[in-house]
């Protein structure tokens, strides 16, 4: 899978970078980077009013480890302020969103498994009922 030898270690200068409009991703380990098929890590940095609105990975379950800052989480129609130390745990295929409504970015932790799946990792969800009714969608 990896083109060169993969990392069993990944230090600053091989994280991969990835700039996306709710904040840069760091990423730590994914196919590619590392030999992993199960795991990827990813430090995500969302600047204040900044959002990673509701969406679905199909064929992913997550969990989210907040560093620093705060994020509105919301977990299917359940949301809660999340802090440094707090975990949200996403089951697979189920609707969340993340949204910096605080005036300092939040860094968090991101992690997907598997990391090999066939078929879409994320489908957008932020125009469809009964989300948009509980949040405005991203423009």
């Amino acid at each position: 899978m990896c083109s060169a030898q993969c990392l069993r270690f990944v230090s600053s200068p091989e994280v991969q970078i990835e700039e996306l409009p709710w904040g840069q991703h760091e990423w730590l380990c994914r196919p590619g980077l590392t030999d992993s098929k199960l795991l990827q890590l990813v430090r995500v940095t969302m600047p204040p009013g900044k959002a990673h609105a509701f969406h679905r990975h199909p064929h992913m379950e997550e969990f989210i480890y907040y560093l620093s800052g705060r994020i509105e989480q919301w977990v299917g129609r359940e949301k809660r302020i999340m802090r440094a130390g707090e975990l949200a745990h996403v089951p697979m295929d189920q609707v969340h969103g993340s949204y910096n409504d605080f005036d300092e970015p939040a860094v968090f932790l991101a992690a997907l498994s598997p990391a090999i799946i066939t078929g879409p990792a994320l489908i957008d969800v932020q125009h469809d009922e009964p989300w948009r009714s509980l949040r405005a969608p991203i423009q």
